[in-house]
């Protein structure tokens, strides 16, 4: 008897434990995007609860190079901008800058053109039309995926006497972005590598950027292969 009760108390906690876990999904019907040209997109809000946990995704943070050319959903695009380098409270971001002072911008490579993320409204801005995501890097894989994200670094939000110092900061602060997108990546199925082999005149020509901007790094997202 005591078996039967214990088989059953047991069944019951793993279908409500299972219950819990379903109730953190949330259904993605958002659109994908990537392909078709837009002056401006309003992404959704970002989602900033389910995953896996912290020592999970830590667990399974890898570089992959292959990749599928699938688009991402604007619901994954926007909750990937958001852990890169969005506001988790008031005038703070997901990641440290050095004194503050979020130097940083986001450009997203897609198919159909490079946008500046603002990450204020949340929303993708055109700056150039068309597929410029080989551009991005210069290994064979780059381009192959849906999204190429490239940080720059705005010079004049800096104000540091010394210019060496506040350039190792802001790759510093490169960094602490591209390590929130492994962890995103691991924690939702997809593939990243980050890159420094970037051509980083040329793009710049491309994206047409100011001489007070600077390319810091490129990181590619998508499917795996």
């Amino acid at each position: 008897m005591k078996k039967i009760i214990l088989s059953a108390l047991t069944a019951m906690f793993m279908l409500t434990s299972c219950a819990q876990k379903q109730e953190t999904v949330q259904e993605d019907n958002s659109p994908k995007i990537g392909s078709e040209l837009f002056q401006e997109f309003q992404l959704p809000a970002p989602n900033k609860t389910g995953g896996k946990p912290l020592m999970e995704a830590i667990n399974e943070r890898q570089t992959m190079r292959s990749f599928s050319d699938e688009n991402l959903t604007a619901q994954q695009l926007s909750d990937l901008l958001w852990v890169t380098y969005g506001f988790n409270r008031e005038n703070r971001r997901t990641v440290p800058t050095s004194r503050n002072k979020q130097e940083m911008d986001v450009y997203v490579a897609l198919k159909s053109g490079i946008y500046l993320w603002d990450s204020e409204k949340n929303m993708l801005n055109l700056t150039v039309e068309g597929d410029y995501r080989k551009e991005t890097g210069a290994q064979p894989f780059v381009g192959t995926a849906a999204v190429e994200m490239i940080f720059v670094c705005d010079k004049t939000k800096l104000d540091a006497p010394d210019e060496q110092k506040a350039t190792e900061a802001t790759y510093a602060n490169a960094g602490f972005m591209s390590q929130n997108v492994y962890l995103y990546c691991a924690s939702q199925g997809l593939a990243t590598v980050v890159r420094g082999m970037v051509p980083k005149d040329e793009l710049s020509k491309i994206m047409k950027l100011r001489g007070d901007q600077m390319i810091v790094l490129a990181q590619t997202v998508g499917y795996p292969k």
